[in-house]
């Protein structure tokens, strides 16, 4: 099975955000999607390893920043690549805060969305939030990124390596030595060894 064929799914990238105790945060997901207009509904897909996730879980409230194709691969490092125990991540940002109060991105979005959490279902790795729409905005006409622009035009491509080891394909992540465990899950992205190729 190549599990790559998922990549070809059209959905994009956005910016999650939640606040809890003063504290604001925020991780990249790739699953949101509007499941009903009447009432107004979203989903999202949030991986259980990210500091969000147990703010989000706690609080029941989030903000989602829609990325565009004018997003620079800093601002994935940014929101994907650290985590949120470690570093203040809306420091060094542009961002407002909604009517709920957590922020939203104002540079390379074209909208935001508030919602609050209605239902959750455990999906093992990840936890899919259900939720009321309770504030909207359109930001900018720019179109929204795609994981397959993201892909195409943002990541940059691997540095060229005489190292031997394996480079996630996912994330770019460079594991340094032969062979890659069987149980290996990327440190960044979260993958398994199966979305790792040889350099």
């Amino acid at each position: 099975m190549n599990n790559k064929a998922t990549y070809n799914l059209s959905y994009g990238l956005f910016v999650l955000t939640a606040r809890e105790n003063e504290k604001d945060n925020g991780c990249i997901v790739n699953t949101v999607a509007q499941v009903t207009t009447s009432p107004n509904r979203i989903l999202v897909a949030v991986n259980k390893n990210n500091y969000t996730h147990g703010m989000i879980l706690r609080t029941g409230e989030f903000n989602v920043s829609i990325l565009t194709e004018r997003a620079a691969f800093d601002t994935f490092k940014h929101w994907g690549f650290q985590s949120g125990s470690d570093v203040d991540k809306a420091v060094g940002i542009t961002f407002r805060r909604a009517d709920n109060q957590l922020i939203y991105l104002t540079e390379e979005t074209n909208a935001y969305i508030s919602a609050k959490v209605i239902s959750t279902t455990d999906l093992g790795t990840h936890t899919l939030f259900l939720a009321d729409v309770t504030d909207a905005e359109v930001l900018s006409d720019d179109p929204s990124v795609t994981y397959s622009y993201y892909q195409q035009h943002i990541k940059p491509a691997p540095a060229k390596t005489a190292k031997k080891g394996y480079i996630c394909t996912v994330c770019g992540y460079i594991y340094e030595g032969d062979p890659l465990p069987e149980d290996f899950i990327c440190p960044i992205c979260k993958h398994p060894a199966s979305d790792f190729k040889p350099l």
